[in-house]
């Protein structure tokens, strides 16, 4: 199972100390915590994208690209990527790009987006985010694997001829997850292409993330990809820790009161009742992971958001730091003893690829 954090690029005020971090700082701490991550034994780093204030993300695999010529085995991926706002002929071309510079280490996460304004500035209508969101994927799907494309539809101009640049590695396409909070078409997209299901597991109750869940899974299965407990799923989560839980809610508690998403809302304890986000011990965060199977299955990926609402970077680094050493080795532990055999990892490049030679093989001495 792959362990990691995503980042949503917030800059946010620290409530206890009213100072904003610039636009520069902000980034050049973005691929500190990334780097750290990698440097505390994580497997995946995950950065969103967005196109207003107050989100420095606009451009995230310039900052992957950047962060790959200083990692060795981090694998690096979005959270998510617009596939609505974005021409699908770019997107295939720069994650391409991205996947060669870091030698196979990248996959990508595919969403909506839920900022309304931002459809218009790139010529688009909200009210068509589930059309775009399954015509542009179509075509991004196409492109990653037919040399030559001839394409129409309704959003953009057609192709004739046309030829994605660079060719994706080893001519195996980036893995992809469709991200998702509430729509149940994209679990049904994800599922008709045999692809990852990420959750965003972090605003709603544990009942809204097992449908969702169920649903994808039922759907991997009619679609003939593979019994319903081996689709691939991958789970957000939110935590605040430290060695004392009364010292990690006493410290969290500004942070969550005023952070932009959910501050001056439901208190901190009814969040963290009727929602994942936990804030207390480390051994509080394993227990409280580890129940997340019981209303998902067995899954491949679990991402955590640790640097959001303002808090500073060294408090995201020890928050890493406690990840790493006391909480994932565990994790990983307990969750490879309950994992049957049949249920696959997380799709990497490698094992793709491999999958792809073997195939091929069979089909020679077939």
């Amino acid at each position: 199972m792959q362990f990691g954090i995503f980042s949503v690029s917030d800059i946010t005020a620290d409530p206890t100390t009213g100072r904003t971090p610039t636009e520069a700082e902000r980034i050049k701490n973005i691929v500190t915590i990334a780097k750290h991550a990698e440097e505390v034994g994580l497997d995946v780093f995950a950065l969103g994208e967005h196109h207003n204030e107050p989100f420095f993300s606009s451009s995230p695999t310039t900052t992957l690209a950047y962060i790959a010529a200083q990692t060795k085995t981090l694998q690096l991926s979005t959270a998510t990527t617009l596939i609505t706002t974005n021409d699908p002929v770019k997107i295939a071309e720069d994650f391409a790009m991205l996947q060669h510079l870091a030698d196979g280490r990248v996959d990508l996460m595919l969403g909506r987006g839920n900022t309304g304004p931002v459809y218009p500035w790139f010529g688009k209508d909200i009210r068509a985010g589930i059309p775009l969101a399954i015509e542009n994927y179509s075509l991004l799907h196409k492109l990653w694997r037919e040399h030559v494309v001839d394409w129409q539809g309704k959003f953009r101009t057609p192709l004739q001829s046309f030829t994605s640049t660079p060719r994706p590695l080893d001519d195996v396409p980036p893995f992809v997850w469709h991200g998702s909070i509430r729509s149940p078409e994209i679990a049904e997209q994800a599922a008709y292409y045999g692809d990852g299901f990420f959750a965003n597991h972090i605003f709603w109750p544990k009942e809204h993330t097992q449908r969702m869940v169920q649903l994808y899974r039922q759907r991997f299965e009619h679609y003939g990809h593979g019994s319903a407990d081996q689709a691939i799923v991958g789970l957000g989560g939110q935590v605040f820790m430290r060695k004392n839980s009364q010292d990690a809610v006493s410290e969290f508690r500004p942070y969550f009161d005023n952070a932009p998403v959910y501050g001056h809302g439901p208190s901190l304890e009814d969040f963290t009742r009727e929602t994942p986000l936990t804030v207390g011990s480390p051994q509080q965060v394993i227990d409280r992971t580890l129940g997340f199977r019981d209303y998902v299955g067995d899954y491949q990926r679990q991402l955590f958001l640790l640097d959001h609402a303002g808090l500073p970077v060294k408090t995201v680094l020890e928050q890493l730091d406690l990840l790493g050493e006391e909480v994932v080795p565990v994790l990983r532990k307990e969750f490879a003893a309950l994992k049957p055999a049949h249920v696959p990892d997380a799709p990497t490049h490698a094992s793709l690829l491999a999958a792809r030679e073997a195939s091929e093989m069979e089909e020679v001495t077939a």
